[in-house]
């Protein structure tokens, strides 16, 4: 049995904090379980679904890929999954490859790194390795609430300020301010740029898309904590969703240039795999009557079909739309004086650590 569009359209339940109303299997898995009535006695059902917090035994830290559409070729997720719970986010079917759902497993089982920064340091310090920009938290949010218990994230980013490795970040959370005096050292030395994504500005809308991220006014607070500390900042609007968030575009970046953001970029709403199936679940239930239409919006950016993996159109699509959209984001980025420069951060301060935790005293090109 494979997921139907009828399985999709059940009415779903919904859960306490949590994005996704589902929990289907995911596509690698050969035994789908559909829930039905059978008209006898049900348990009580709980108003809450617990995080449970799994060890990923991973024994490397930094993932490299070749895509020709991303600006980075190495990235680190201390985390799988994310407590946020956003519906939308595109990193829900990586789950299915841990044999969990991309649905509610997706923000409830979360496995974490507790070895992360050993693990870099061992990679830094290779003598093949060879420096360039890590993205740090771009599958899973590197700041997800797990961060304020282990701590992870902070002991990579020191790692990497230790031996003068530059990084990028990308993050909803405004737990972020807790490491600017790594992030402001960093800075100084060219090493830096975080990028605060915000996809609506409507706390209402927030609650039911992206229910434990941080507000809205936080993220644009944050935005100015991290440029009043000289770090350079910039707003990443991601995803757009058609009807849903669309028309905030404009007030999103300007809020954001008020608060210290210098650079800009955006996403439209992508929908691969498992994803298809719980947004259109989230979108007819939320909202059924405009549902639909959003769907055939999404469909016309992506040549007909909910989604379209081809580099260089999946981020942004294509068709009158994807084009509006566009022009829309380059004009007010013009008004705005933004993305002027484009933040260049050093790799030539490298210095490879050791694995027993001394620097080495000459760069990787020695």
């Amino acid at each position: 049995m494979t997921h139907s569009e009828d399985t999709a359209m059940a009415i779903p339940k919904h859960w306490k904090g949590r994005g996704a109303l589902s929990n289907h299997e995911g596509r690698f898995e050969q035994i789908i379980h559909v829930e039905e009535d059978d008209g006898w006695f049900h348990e009580e059902e709980p108003t809450n679904l617990q995080t449970r917090m799994l060890v990923d035994a991973t024994r490397s830290v930094i993932t490299y890929n070749a895509s020709p559409d991303v600006p980075f070729d190495r990235s680190i997720n201390p985390y799988r999954g994310c407590e946020h719970g956003c519906v939308y986010c595109f990193a829900r079917p990586s789950h299915a490859y841990w044999g969990f759902s991309a649905g509610l497993d997706f923000e409830t089982r979360i496995l974490y790194k507790p070895d992360a920064a050993l693990l870099l340091t061992k990679e830094l310090s290779r003598s093949t390795y060879s420096c360039a920009p890590i993205a740090l938290g771009v599958n899973t949010d590197a700041y997800q609430p797990a961060e304020d218990k282990f701590g992870l994230t902070r002991a990579l980013l020191q790692t990497l300020s230790d031996c003068h490795h530059p990084v990028t970040l990308v993050t909803k959370s405004s737990l972020i301010v807790r490491d600017i005096d790594i992030l402001a050292s960093m800075a100084q030395r060219g090493l830096v740029s975080v990028n605060i994504s915000i996809t609506t500005l409507d706390t209402q809308l927030k609650k039911i898309m992206e229910p434990r991220a941080s507000a809205p006014s936080k993220r644009l607070r944050t935005l100015r904590e991290l440029s009043d500390a000289g770090i350079p900042v910039g707003v990443m609007v991601a995803p757009i969703i058609p009807v849903i968030s669309d028309l905030e575009l404009e007030r999103i970046v300007e809020q954001a240039a008020e608060n210290g953001a210098t650079h800009a970029s955006y996403v439209l709403l992508r929908l691969p795999h498992e994803l298809r199936d719980l947004m259109s679940e989230w979108l007819r239930s939320y909202f059924p009557d405009g549902a639909q239409h959003v769907l055939n919006i999404i469909a016309s950016t992506r040549g007909g079909s909910l989604y379209d993996a081809t580099f260089g159109q999946r981020m942004r699509g294509t068709g009158a739309y994807a084009g509006m959209m566009q022009r829309r984001f380059d004009l007010i980025c013009t008004r705005l004086r933004l993305n002027q420069e484009r933040v260049q951060l050093r790799t030539d301060l490298f210095c490879k650590p050791d694995p027993n935790g001394q620097l080495s005293l000459f760069g990787h090109d020695v």
